[in-house]
């Protein structure tokens, strides 16, 4: 018998000579091709190191401090009224030269000094005098416009119960220091919030300054420093609470240009930044640095940006839609 080994070694020369047979029939596209020269590696693109411009906003931040914004103040007219000098009687004791007319529809209103009014007694025996404007003819107290306008408290026990709270002293404390009812110290508190954000609303205006420090700080520094509670603790647990002081400052003068509570939201950015450009000469574009927040890019945008309509392109391709960009000399 032939041995199995034999047609094993068979069976390989046949395969072989089937390959060699396939390869020398088969057409050859590489044979058949010109050889292409090799092609030069292209050099590896290098990163511009250059600042890129900012490519804006397709539309206008909302601010809700913009839309429901209050009339601007009334101005005085360019010509004011006649003064009046006094020519019969004997001259005047009581001093009116600080206050002025309240009444909308008097020409006089607004103008302090003018000799429009008249000391006309203390009604009823009251605390505080009456004044007359000879003008329109209607009389106020002088107390108007005042947190003493119609308190029947001393103007001393108001005085040291605002002193007192501006100490620190929590409301009920005070309250039971002076034997007042706890309501009314908190009215008083209020009524002096409004007195001091007026004050501030017509001092602080017209403000030049080259930097603006924006911040928010909250409730748990005492316990992030001694390590009892982590700052990103401390930042979870009060961003649902409005235990977030803002403050607006120029560090040169030490002058609060703005303060609000609330959350560490984009609306609080956006109010802030309101105030801050409110009391700021409109001519003045200050510095303003940050903690890296970065809703108050938003905020600064929504308040000093402008619609820039980019270049057409050489291609003429379609018309790119305008961006809400800084003005120039912002960024």
């Amino acid at each position: 018998m032939v041995p199995h080994l034999f047609f094993y070694q068979l069976t390989l020369i046949a395969l072989v000579w089937l390959c060699l047979m396939l390869q020398w029939v088969w057409p050859s596209d590489c044979a058949t091709a010109s050889p292409t020269p090799p092609q030069p590696t292209p050099p590896r693109r290098q990163h511009s190191r250059e600042p890129k411009p900012f490519a804006g906003l397709t539309r206008k931040p909302h601010c809700d401090a913009c839309e429901h914004a209050t009339a601007p103040r009334p101005q005085a007219p360019a010509a004011p009224p006649p003064r009046i000098v006094p020519t019969r009687g004997r001259p005047r004791q009581v001093d009116t030269s600080q206050h002025f007319c309240p009444y909308p529809d008097c020409a006089y209103q607004g103008w302090a000094g003018w000799g429009n009014l008249r000391a006309n007694g203390h009604p009823n025996g009251g605390r505080w005098r009456q004044l007359l404007c000879i003008a329109c003819r209607r009389s106020f107290l002088e107390s108007l416009g005042t947190i003493f306008h119609g308190k029947c408290a001393s103007v001393d026990l108001i005085v040291r119960v605002i002193a007192c709270l501006a100490e620190g002293l929590g409301i009920r404390g005070t309250a039971r220091v002076f034997e007042v009812e706890a309501n009314t110290v908190l009215q008083w508190l209020v009524e002096a919030a409004e007195q001091l954000r007026a004050f501030s609303q017509h001092f602080l205006h017209g403000i030049r300054a080259r930097q603006i420090q924006l911040d928010e700080l909250f409730a748990l520094l005492s316990a992030v420093k001694d390590g009892a509670v982590s700052e990103a603790e401390a930042i979870e647990r009060l961003e649902r609470s409005p235990q977030w002081v803002w403050v607006a400052m120029d560090p040169e003068s030490k002058l609060l240009l703005a303060i609000e509570v609330g959350n560490r939201t984009r609306a609080m950015a956006q109010r802030v930044v309101h105030q801050v450009v409110q009391v700021l000469a409109p001519d003045c574009a200050p510095l303003f640095l940050t903690d890296g927040f970065r809703e108050y890019l938003t905020a600064l945008l929504t308040h000093y940006g402008q619609w820039v309509q980019p270049p057409r392109c050489q291609d003429k391709g379609p018309m790119p839609k305008p961006r809400w960009m800084p003005r120039p000399g912002l960024l």
